[in-house]
């Protein structure tokens, strides 16, 4: 009789621990489920004030375990995505800030507008179509008519410049906040060759990039698909605080 009790005392031990590994876990999950959606608010009320909105804003807690990272005030990683993002009324694909080092006071989780929640790094990556990416030359001096389009892999560019018409091949690259359109000279159809380097200036002179979320600079500009991907990166942000 005396040899069962320890069986059952060790029993009772373990459902009593499975039961609170169980709570553990669903206050972790709750915990995390409101966190996220208090930190997407102060991330998207902090991207409207460079003129962005988006039909969808989500944000998704990484690292280990939310309640240890809860109880350091600090996240290791938080990604925010927004769908069908504008950017100075200019529709893009989406746009996607990784986060890293987030320091987030707890009373900022409940609505606390005077706790700031301030970030180490942000890599934000701004997808939008050639299109949407043409429409950003609207004030471009020298540059009419831009229409910007993917074929077999490469931007093809075709603008009225100085009087004449211009389709050619182009390579954008980030150039000081602006993004460049290097032009492969060989493409050029129609052009003689004298002023071939005249297009390729003024082409080459680039894209002003509007302001972008958290005041990230831009780092580099790629084709993926039938999309343009601008990358840039930010320091020592505040989303939120008085």
């Amino acid at each position: 009789m005396s040899s069962r009790r320890p069986r059952r005392v060790l029993r009772a031990l373990i459902v009593v621990l499975l039961i609170l590994a169980g709570l553990a876990v669903a206050a972790d999950r709750i915990g995390e489920s409101l966190a996220e959606g208090q930190l997407a608010k102060s991330a998207a009320d902090e991207a409207a004030k460079y003129d962005v909105t988006a039909a969808e804003t989500k944000v998704e807690i990484g690292g280990f375990g939310f309640l240890p990272q809860l109880a350091r005030s600090k996240f290791d990683q938080v990604t925010m995505t927004m769908r069908e993002p504008e950017i100075e009324k200019i529709a893009a694909e989406d746009l996607t800030v990784d986060m890293h080092g987030i320091h987030v006071p707890r009373e900022a989780l409940t609505g606390d507008r005077s706790a700031a929640v301030t970030v180490d790094r942000a890599d934000v990556k701004l997808r939008l179509s050639p299109s949407a990416l043409a429409k950003l030359t609207a004030n471009t001096r020298g540059i009419d008519k831009l229409t910007l389009q993917t074929v077999s892999g490469n931007l093809v560019a075709k603008a009225t410049i100085q009087g004449m018409n211009v389709s050619a091949t182009v390579r954008p690259e980030a150039r000081n906040g602006r993004i460049g359109l290097v032009v492969d000279e060989s493409t050029l159809q129609g052009i003689p060759q004298q002023l071939r380097g005249t297009v390729g200036a003024i082409l080459s002179r680039g894209i002003v990039v509007p302001e972008l979320p958290f005041k990230a600079t831009l780092q580099q500009v790629a084709i993926e698909g039938q999309s343009i991907v601008l990358t840039a990166a930010a320091t020592n942000l505040q989303l939120s605080g008085a």
